[in-house]
């Protein structure tokens, strides 16, 4: 766990009751993920429309049951995508004709037990998922790191206010006000396609990482004697 900051450049303005300085400072703090979000998807092509779907049907449903088999509950299965598009031959100086149907099934699946998400991620491959994108790792419940890093942020942008009044020759008298820009996660995402299914027995590595969590504040302090 870990937690850090930057600042910009601050600003500095006379004021009737002394002088004004604004702070901008980023808080951070970083946890290990506890869960990951896959999409795979089966993509088939053929030359009937009602072909590609019935085949891309039959797939996905191998797909999900393999999820189910792989312990994933249901709440963290869900239907991202379908589609069907028509595939066209092109010529020069000639209309595009179609030439056959490619259909899309992509599922968004939720692993809350990241020791076994190279299993699910094989588990995906083998009976038909041959497009996976992911994973995306995230922390379930990230309040407390949030909360970290709100006070990190404070943290540095006091010492900075701190530093300028020393420069100055004056006291930081007292926080006038405190905007909060934003929050944010930095996502470790390995991004993988899968085309084929693995070698037996041998699982999908998966290294997670850590998420970081930062929170911009913006500090207007009052200066003097």
């Amino acid at each position: 766990m870990t937690a850090s900051a930057q600042q910009v450049s601050p600003a500095v303005a006379a004021a009737a009751q002394g002088t004004t300085l604004t702070v901008s400072a980023t808080g951070e703090a970083s946890r290990a993920p506890d869960f990951a979000s896959v999409s795979a998807e089966v993509v088939t092509q053929a030359d009937a429309a009602d072909v590609a779907m019935r085949d891309n049907a039959a797939r996905m449903n191998e797909v999900l049951a393999a999820l189910r088999s792989a312990g994933i509950a249901e709440r963290d299965i869900q239907t991202s995508r379908v589609s069907l598009a028509p595939q066209y031959r092109y010529e020069q100086n000639q209309t595009p004709a179609i030439v056959g149907y490619q259909a899309n099934n992509a599922v968004a699946v939720k692993v809350r037990e990241l020791a076994r998400l190279g299993r699910v991620l094989d588990a995906l491959i083998a009976p038909g998922a041959n497009q996976i994108n992911g994973p995306e790792f995230g922390i379930e419940h990230p309040e407390a790191a949030y909360a970290e890093a709100r006070r990190d942020a404070v943290r540095k942008a006091l010492a900075q206010a701190q530093t300028y009044a020393d420069a100055l020759g004056v006291k930081v008298r007292r926080i006038i006000r405190i905007n909060e820009g934003g929050a944010s996660a930095n996502l470790p995402m390995p991004r993988m396609r899968a085309m084929a299914a693995p070698v037996a027995d041998v699982a999908t590595p998966i290294a997670s990482g850590e998420t970081t969590l930062s929170v911009q504040v913006e500090v207007e302090f009052e200066l003097g004697s």
